[in-house]
This record gives structure tokens, C-alpha cells and sequence, in this order.
């Protein structure tokens, strides 16, 4: 532990570091001025306050929480996230195929992304919007674990030759719902809820942007943009925000009503893309764990248990930087956690759904979280926009997050009134 004046040395090198920069934000940038290593941090116990400079000034302001924010991203990509490119600016699409679904209450569309250099990247989107109404419509940019339906299923490589039959089972279940997902026809029921509400989805595979794997670097669009210390967390994140570039585009689209939503992993992009994108309106992360809502103080070994920060680092290092591993059980040393990404997107709507008996998450975690993140909301007058939901049952984005996501939506970005909380935890003994 740092003690005494190495503490308070720690503590000036970053203010000194963070403080001096108050223009708008920097993400896409590439950063070269280094921080402070892991070692010269100071120990924080407490989650570190969203709403005090590291200079220790306090925030007591919307101008203040403005340059606050700039602050606290650049210590985010800094020491986690990367730095994401800018965005490309020519973001197009082109309809690949099209056709009505779900006995022609659903219009389906395919669609082709295109942008970079030369407008020669892109990644394939599944497009549904209600038929039988008038838009614009508030819509969900969703990145999936599913093929992009309308696109066929990647190829599943062989299973290896000592696997149980218990795991070729499990492989060929996988298959087997990669294929249905892949047909516009089968994918929609997932969406049935949302889109009798008259809401309009946008998902698509998000392998697309980066693969899930330790040597990412030469997968998505990390080949185009050698020079950007983004990992695949921020990727994932980055291609939602192009569809929100695509998204302003089209007339079916109410472009002040867009919705950011994802689930596992995909919840922790969910989290980041809220977090840096201020046109998601609303954002919701289910079941997104350590990464995600979850604050690394209380998840893990030692720390109330569920994936910690040691074990995501060790077995899915390309979703951070390579350095955040220097933070395994220096947890305390983070001159941030998860309830800043929260705070980030105040004043905006947000509402975390997780599940009471879910192995990958810590429902504790989730609650610090929240709390940390609550005194923002508060000072910007919008604390009925910070929603939680619990459920029980385990690690799914089930119709039950659904129905809550779209309750709290309906609440928010339509006026539609409703009787249900969502500012209420379960008792903390059914927190773990």
C-alpha cells in the first residue's frame, strides 16, 4: 500500500496529468501523454467520486460536469478502454435485401454499412420496423452473439477430436440456432414485444467489428487504424455508434430516440457506447457483469465473489487495454470504476437489467455501482432517469429484461406513464 507522501505524490502526478485539459471531449484522439503507472497510483478504497476533479475540486454545475466528463473519459481510455478513432464522417448504406416478415406486420431490411478510408469498411446490419405504422419510430441499436439475420452463419470449426459427446451436443444446439437466427423470419419473434410497441430494431453480429479473441488486433477494423490503442470492448462500442451515423440518415429512424441494448459482454459495449455517445438516449446493459455495471471493488475473489478483474483480464484480455492486467488485486489503486461509465450518461435515461441467480454477474457490484453513479443524476435534476431491474433466473437477455427495458423506455422517451419502479433493489442477501 502507498502511504503518506507517496500517496499524496501519486495524487498530484495525476491531477497534474488529467487537469490542464478542458476542451470537449478527446476520445478518437490518439493519446501519447502517458499517466501515472499502476504503482504510483494512490489506494482508494471508496468508489473514486465522479463529481470531484482530480485536482479535488468539487463539481457543482452542469459547465463543471462538462469538463468533469472530458476527465474522466481520458482516464477511461487511458487505463481500460483505448482510444477509438474519430468517427469516419461518411457513413453509408445500401440495401441488400428486402422483404415483409411476421405475416407482413414487419418490414425487413439488410443493409450494407460502408465508411473509412475509401469507404472501404464496413458490416452488414439487420434492419425491422413496424409495417403497419407511420415512423419516425424510437429504435434499438442492438449488436448480437447471433448472425446477422438476412446473412449466413459463420462456419463452426470442427469440434476437437477428445471432446465429449456432451460437447458436440452443445455444438450442435449452437448450430443449429445460429442457422434460425440467421432467417430475418425466425430472429423477429425475439423482437415481437418492441416492435408491436412501435419500436424499430437494429442488430447485427458483432464479430464483424472485431473478433472475440486473444490476437483481435488483425480482425474487424483494427487493421485500418494501426496507430489507435483501442481494444475490443471500444471496437464494439465504436460500430454501434455507426449505426447511430447511419441511423441519422433515415426517415424511419426518430434520431432523438435512440436506444443502446445488449446483453453479457455485449452489455459491457452497451455500457462504453452510452458512456461516450450522447445520442443514445437511452442505455441498457443486461447482465453485463464485471466489465460492465458491475464496480470492480466489489466483484471478484475477496471482494464478493462472481468474475472479477483478475479473471476477465486473464481469459479475455483483448476486451481492454494489455496494461489494465496491471491492476489484478491492485483493484484499489483504479483511479476509477464501473459507476463512472454510469455517470457518464447522465443526464440521459439508463436502466441496468440483471438476474438474481445469473453466475456471471454480482448483484452487489451492480448496487455500489448504481449508488456511485446516483449522486450525478442527482445534481443534474434527472435522478428518475437511473433505473435498475432484477429478475430471477440466470444469464439471458430473457422477455422479462425486455418488458422492463421497454416499460422504462416507454416511461422516458415517450411520456407513457407507468406504476412500476425502477429505483428498487432486492435485499442484499439475494445480492451475490
Amino acid at each position: 500500500m502507498t502511504t503518506g507522501l507517496g500517496a499524496r505524490a501519486g495524487l498530484v502526478v495525476l491531477a497534474l496529468a488529467l487537469t490542464a485539459v478542458v476542451a470537449p471531449p478527446l476520445h478518437g484522439q490518439i493519446r501519447t501523454q502517458p499517466m501515472p503507472a499502476v504503482e504510483a497510483l494512490p489506494v482508494k478504497t471508496a468508489l473514486p467520486d465522479p463529481l470531484r476533479f482530480e485536482n479535488g475540486r468539487g463539481v457543482a454545475s452542469r459547465r463543471q460536469w462538462t469538463m468533469r466528463r472530458t476527465e474522466m473519459k481520458r482516464i477511461l481510455e487511458y487505463y481500460m478502454l483505448g482510444v477509438a478513432p474519430p468517427p469516419p464522417g461518411n457513413v453509408t448504406g445500401r440495401v441488400v435485401a428486402s422483404r415483409r416478415v411476421a405475416d407482413n406486420r414487419v418490414a425487413f431490411q439488410q443493409v450494407r454499412l460502408s465508411f473509412g478510408p475509401q469507404s472501404r469498411l464496413g458490416f452488414d446490419v439487420a434492419v425491422f420496423t413496424p409495417a403497419r405504422r407511420a415512423g419516425p419510430f424510437p429504435t434499438i441499436v442492438q449488436p448480437s452473439f447471433f448472425p446477422t439475420p438476412g446473412t449466413p452463419p459463420p462456419p463452426v470449426p470442427p469440434a476437437a477430436g477428445d471432446a465429449t459427446p456432451e460437447q458436440i451436443a452443445r455444438r450442435a444446439r449452437g448450430r443449429e440456432m445460429a442457422e434460425r437466427m440467421a432467417q430475418p423470419e425466425h430472429a423477429v419473434t425475439l423482437y415481437a414485444d418492441a416492435l408491436s410497441r412501435g419500436y424499430a430494431i437494429v442488430t447485427f453480429n458483432y464479430q464483424q467489428c472485431g473478433e472475440d479473441r486473444k490476437d483481435y488486433r488483425d480482425s474487424g477494423f483494427f487493421p485500418a487504424y494501426p496507430d489507435h490503442t483501442w481494444a475490443d470492448l471500444a471496437a464494439w462500442a465504436w460500430c454501434m455508434s455507426r449505426v447511430a451515423d447511419y441511423l441519422q440518415t433515415q426517415a424511419f429512424a426518430d434520431r432523438s430516440k435512440l436506444l443502446a441494448v445488449g446483453h453479457s459482454r455485449l452489455g459491457k459495449a452497451t455500457l462504453v457506447a452510452g458512456a461516450f455517445d450522447d445520442r443514445f438516449a437511452l442505455v441498457a446493459p443486461a447482465g453485463s457483469g464485471c466489465g460492465g455495471t458491475g464496480a470492480f471493488r466489489f466483484n471478484g475473489e475477496g471482494r464478493g465473489g462472481k468474475e472479477g478483474l483478475e479473471r476477465a483480464t486473464e481469459v479475455f484480455p483483448q476486451w481492454f487495454v494489455p496494461g489494465f492486467r496491471d491492476f489484478a488485486w491492485k483493484v484499489d489503486r483504479l483511479p476509477f470504476d464501473q459507476h463512472w461509465l454510469i455517470a457518464l450518461v447522465a443526464p440521459r435515461a439508463f436502466i441496468a437489467a440483471d438476474a438474481l441467480d445469473d453466475g456471471a454477474t454480482n448483484g452487489m457490484a451492480l448496487k455500489q455501482a448504481y449508488l456511485g453513479a446516483k449522486p450525478v443524476y442527482e445534481m443534474l435534476g434527472k435522478a428518475d432517469r437511473l433505473g435498475v431491474h432484477f429478475r430471477s433466473g440466470g444469464h439471458a437477455l430473457a422477455p422479462e429484461d425486455w418488458t422492463a427495458i421497454l416499460d422504462f423506455a416507454d416511461r422516458h422517451l415517450r411520456g407513457r406513464r407507468s406504476a412500476q419502479r425502477f429505483d428498487r433493489f432486492p435485499p442484499d442477501d439475494r445480492l451475490h
